[in-house]
């Protein structure tokens, strides 16, 4: 069954989560997660190094990620992705690819599972002046659930295009729902202001905070 996949799934993150804290000194923290309500919700997460594509599943009961349609055809992951009913993205299909989208998102809320988008669409280093794209908007309309935001300061202590790894605490915080139903730029306006405004916070807390002396590794 998928349930049993999906546990097996998060006790592999929280392996890689654990070795990540052994090894380099990375720890986690979550804030606000008492705020994700009960039922199927979108979820719109900053998206700033690998480290979320793994590390967030064990924060939800049953998410279904938007993923690249190319990674359903990678060995192993492409398996697991379909195992897990992920959401595939093809961006070049226009139309006809959103069209598909819609339709697999909405068969994943009526089974009550969490949609989790990367509003920006690819990675985006930390500070990196916001690029929203209309896809989360889609999502939003046609779906007609709560949508909470999350920001993040991975992209610190997990640098994208790097095989190096830093100690610190990287900080996951939930943020307010936004409730279903706003026009689209009011929805976009308050995602990316709760998005963005959080994750600077956190980037400047991450700044501030003391290394303890342990020296960046490579993995």
């Amino acid at each position: 069954p998928r349930s049993w996949a999906m546990a097996a799934l998060a006790v592999h993150a929280r392996f890689e989560l654990w070795l990540l804290k052994a090894i380099v000194g990375t720890k986690l923290e979550v804030r606000g997660h008492e705020k994700l309500p009960k039922g199927a919700c979108l979820v719109a997460s900053k998206h700033q190094s690998a480290w979320e594509t793994f590390a967030l599943i064990p924060l939800f009961r049953d998410p279904a990620l938007l993923m690249k349609r190319e990674l359903f055809f990678i060995p192993f992951h492409g398996w697991f992705s379909r195992k897990f009913e992920m959401i595939p993205v093809d961006r070049d299909k226009g139309p006809t690819a959103l069209r598909r989208m819609l339709r697999e998102a909405k068969k994943r809320v009526e089974d009550g599972r969490e949609i989790i988008i990367f509003p920006e669409g690819t990675r985006r280093p930390p500070g990196a002046p916001p690029d929203y794209k209309t896809g989360v908007i889609l999502l939003y309309e046609a779906l007609g659930i709560p949508c909470v935001p999350v920001a993040l300061n991975s992209g610190v202590f997990w640098p994208r295009r790097s095989l190096e790894r830093r100690p610190g605490t990287i900080v996951v915080e939930f943020l307010d729902p936004i409730p279903p139903g706003l026009p689209k730029a009011e929805f976009l306006k308050r995602l990316t202001d709760a998005i963005e405004t959080a994750s600077s916070r956190l980037l400047a807390e991450s700044k501030a905070e003391e290394p303890g002396g342990r020296p960046a590794v490579n993995l």
